[in-house]
């Protein structure tokens, strides 16, 4: 593995990882270019509280920035719980006004996630309630543990998700199912999940890590500047502001001035895999 930060020394329990100065995340960084970012509060089952949101966002903009990562794999330290919800006794010191400014900042780090022109797989490995639920919505493929459970339980408290939930759920499963999810607090085990377009896949929890690797590997073997494209069209359907047929013609017309463009076209023509560069 390889560190993205400067590098500190590997645990004597895991030789193999690197530590980073966060404090609520592990950051693995393979050979390949692929980071995985793991949720590391096992004691909480992983809950949100305001500095892992913090972590993540630190996490993310360094990924970002770091020409070494090419995608990314989000997933819960232990057995039980991707991201268990948010941290209640946090949660419940929140008023009016600070409440609203918790959410936003929220919001924030996780549209960084859904805006990300690098891959990012959510490896959900148990529990992805409240917030967790929303932490993978943001992700750009989901992929599910046959343990895995999802729910938007915010209700039981007397609130509403904060984080996206209401519209990345409605996005996902269609109106009449998220309002019934939302409102009922109901959970929802793997294979409803993906019967319902929740997850893309379900895979037993010992294959769930190689699963999103060998996923995420395949798309990288592609032209990583259409693949970030892609990204920004199919988030531009669901932004009011922005015209998805003209972004889609605006990164055509972008691919074709590219190098990449060049070199997939000629590989395909000479019947040779293609050398992408990312430009």
């Amino acid at each position: 593995m390889v560190p993205i930060f400067t590098p500190y020394p590997s645990t004597s329990e895991h030789p193999e990882r690197m530590t980073t100065p966060l404090e609520n995340l592990l950051l693995d960084r393979s050979d390949d270019g692929i980071l995985t970012i793991t949720l590391n509060r096992p004691s909480k089952l992983n809950a949100l509280n305001a500095a892992t949101i913090a972590d993540i966002k630190q996490a993310i903009q360094l990924a970002l920035d770091d020409k070494q990562v090419r995608g990314i794999i989000l997933t819960g330290s232990g057995e039980k719980a991707f991201v268990a919800g948010a941290d209640i006794a946090e949660l419940a010191g929140l008023n009016e006004v600070n409440g609203r400014r918790f959410a936003e900042q929220g919001q924030e780090v996780f549209c960084m996630i859904e805006e990300s022109t690098k891959p990012v797989i959510a490896a959900v490995n148990g529990f992805a309630l409240g917030g967790g639920c929303e932490l993978a919505m943001a992700c750009h493929m989901r992929v599910a543990a046959e343990n895995a459970r999802f729910g938007q339980p915010e209700v039981n408290l007397g609130v509403v998700p904060g984080y996206g939930g209401t519209q990345r759920l409605t996005q996902l499963v269609g109106k009449g199912k998220a309002l019934e999810l939302l409102m009922t607090g109901d959970q929802l085990k793997a294979d409803e999940a993906l019967r319902l377009g929740l997850v893309n896949h379900v895979v037993p929890a010992a294959e769930l890590l190689g699963f999103c690797r060998e996923l995420l590997l395949r798309i990288l073997g592609k032209g990583p500047l259409a693949v970030g494209m892609v990204i920004d069209c199919v988030n531009a359907y669901f932004a009011p502001e922005r015209n998805g047929y003209q972004t889609e013609a605006n990164s055509f017309g972008r691919c074709c001035g590219s190098e990449d463009f060049r070199e997939g076209t000629r590989a395909f023509l000479e019947k040779r895999p293609a050398q992408f560069q990312g430009a």
